[in-house]
């Protein structure tokens, strides 16, 4: 078919369903989009600005490298991208100190990194060439970086997709967007409905059909669509959750093979930015503390400090509820500072807490790559049928599980089915 005959059912309204509406709709393509929840954005989660005093983000939050997708809509939206400031702190147990990136093992890995050509997990690669005492801070700074960064689990996570990222040291540039991920969000669902794309917000995609060469989208009132194609841009543990048919089925199997991690982020405003005064230049800070990563908005000078564990060790606090992290949030800052809690708590004057495996429509944060993941977006990215997959999780670049993934991963996901 061709022309506006033709309709395609995008399940997701997410970064990658957003802009693959917006690509098929330009192309004059009936565009439907399937959202479960109440709003666009999917794990993009803009909070009030009434909240926190600036237009905050529960999910997504940096701009990682170059990202020239996301870079290029920015200047279309006409949004601005700052970039972020000052010095990596950490406690090591008894004491504050001012991060020195410097690792007198740095060369060594970088020439094992150099010389690897069969993958292997992170866990295998440190074991088999840095297992000695002397590399036990080296190993724990990368098994860190891994399940806090990556969300990963270093005895799955592939050493060649990180190697990059680790060969220059972590170094590559990061930004917020002014007014936050939610602001472009805002772009893409306005510039889709521009195009006329029907967005159906609170609707629970719970089977696809394959009908001859076309397909049928159920949703959980009952209602269904028919369509000439379906592209998928749920996260990965959903596609579980989905009935389809059997080619589609087989394929959505894959993603076994590609790693998908778990964040737990929370944001607390206080009346007084107190960490000023031991750590005026603070970014980022590392601890082993219950949420061991922290950051502040620099170089805005907004009062709210921004915790955050990743990886699976967040299982351990997987009983917590909003306010329990919370709790365990100003303990851990509370330890770190030598401050009392209670004063801590008391000067606390909002503040939002997510564990992203407890949101029914993302079961965690992002993905990350396995040595067996390369294969598994291959197959998972073929346009041989009428159901489609796209998303962060498949994105086969340096910066897999971000938003400019998503938005690469929908833009090549719609040039399949304009060039076919």
């Amino acid at each position: 078919m061709s022309g506006t005959s033709e309709h395609i059912v995008i399940v997701g309204a997410g970064a990658a369903g957003l802009i693959a509406a917006r690509a098929l709709a330009r192309a004059a393509k009936r565009v439907t989009i399937l959202e479960a929840r109440d709003r666009c954005g999917g794990r993009i989660q803009p909070l009030p600005v009434s909240q926190f005093g600036y237009a905050a983000d529960g999910g997504a939050e940096f701009v990682h490298g170059e990202a020239p997708i996301t870079r290029g809509l920015l200047r279309e939206a006409g949004l601005s991208l700052q970039a972020i400031e000052g010095a990596q702190w950490s406690f090591d147990g008894t004491k504050l100190l001012r991060e020195q990136r410097d690792d007198p093992h740095e060369a060594e890995l970088h020439a094992a990194l150099g010389h690897l050509k069969d993958d292997l997990t992170v866990a295998e690669f440190l074991r088999r060439h840095f297992a000695g005492d002397a590399y036990a801070r080296m190993r724990r700074s990368i098994e860190r970086m891994v399940e806090g960064y990556d969300a990963a689990d270093p005895e799955r996570a592939s050493t060649l997709a990180l190697r990059e990222e680790w060969m220059d040291g972590g170094h590559h540039t990061q930004g917020r967007i002014v007014g936050g991920y939610g602001a472009l969000i805002a772009f893409l669902a306005a510039e889709c409905r521009k195009y006329s794309v029907e967005i159906r917000l609170n609707c629970v995609v719970t089977e696809i059909e394959q009908d001859g060469g076309a397909a049928k989208v159920r949703c959980a009132d009952g209602e269904m669509l028919p369509c000439d194609n379906v592209i998928l841009t749920v996260p990965l543990p959903l596609l579980r959750e989905i009935a389809l048919p059997q080619p589609a089925r087989e394929k959505a199997a894959r993603a076994a093979d590609i790693g998908f991690g778990n964040v737990i982020k929370m944001l607390l405003r206080f009346n007084a930015p107190w960490w000023r005064d031991r750590t005026k230049d603070l970014t980022f800070l590392l601890s082993d503390k219950a949420i061991p990563v922290w950051w502040t908005q620099r170089p805005s000078e907004h009062h709210v400090l921004t915790g955050w564990f990743g990886g699976p060790r967040t299982a351990e606090l997987a009983g917590l509820d909003p306010p329990a992290l919370i709790e365990a949030g100003i303990g851990s800052l509370a330890a770190i500072f030598g401050l009392p809690r209670n004063d801590l708590a008391r000067d606390v004057v909002a503040a939002v807490a997510t564990n992203w495996a407890h949101d029914p429509f993302a079961r965690g944060a992002y993905s990350w790559a396995t040595p067996q993941s390369r294969a598994a977006q291959s197959v998972l990215a073929r346009a041989d049928g009428p159901v489609l997959f796209s998303g962060e999780a498949l994105y086969r670049g340096r910066d897999m599980g971000t938003v400019e993934a998503a938005l690469a991963s929908g833009l090549e996901t719609a040039g399949l089915l304009l060039r076919g």
